[in-house]
């Protein structure tokens, strides 16, 4: 089952105050991502860029990995692993308009119950002494 989380929630994708610059790594600390989740940005008059962890730390990108410019951006976290997000608005990223998000590993399915099939039963070795008892007494 996937789920859409909205990035910042009710404000969206803003510039965070000056007071709290982790704003949206505290925000994605405190959700669990699985593969197939989407990040939902609202915003106004700003962009979001996927970039390598290297352009996250210096807030620049000149080749980003993806790049959306339209207020409305839905993004599908397609793999297990680290996503970096930053503004791509001069000065958003610096004042905490940037964000990593962790994607888990998906979960192992419970391996499937044992089979009860006659094929099974039939190899049991009381079947098997009984077989050659039976085919020894009729030859």
């Amino acid at each position: 089952m996937c789920s859409e989380f909205e990035v910042g929630e009710d404000k969206g994708w803003v510039v965070p105050s000056s007071k709290n610059d982790q704003l949206y790594n505290q925000w994605a600390s405190k959700n669990r991502f699985k593969v197939n989740d989407t990040l939902k940005f609202e915003y106004k008059k700003d962009s979001v860029l996927v970039v390598t962890e290297e352009e996250y730390n210096k807030c620049k990108s000149s080749h980003p990995i993806s790049f959306f410019n339209n207020g409305d951006t839905v993004y599908k976290l397609d793999r297990p692993g680290l996503f970096y997000f930053i503004s791509g608005v001069a000065g958003h990223c610096e004042r905490g308009m940037k964000m990593i998000i962790k994607v888990l590993e998906p979960e192992n399915p419970p391996p499937p119950p044992p089979s009860n099939n006659v094929a099974s039963e039939m190899a049991s070795p009381t079947v098997v002494l009984l077989m050659s008892l039976f085919g020894v007494l009729f030859m």
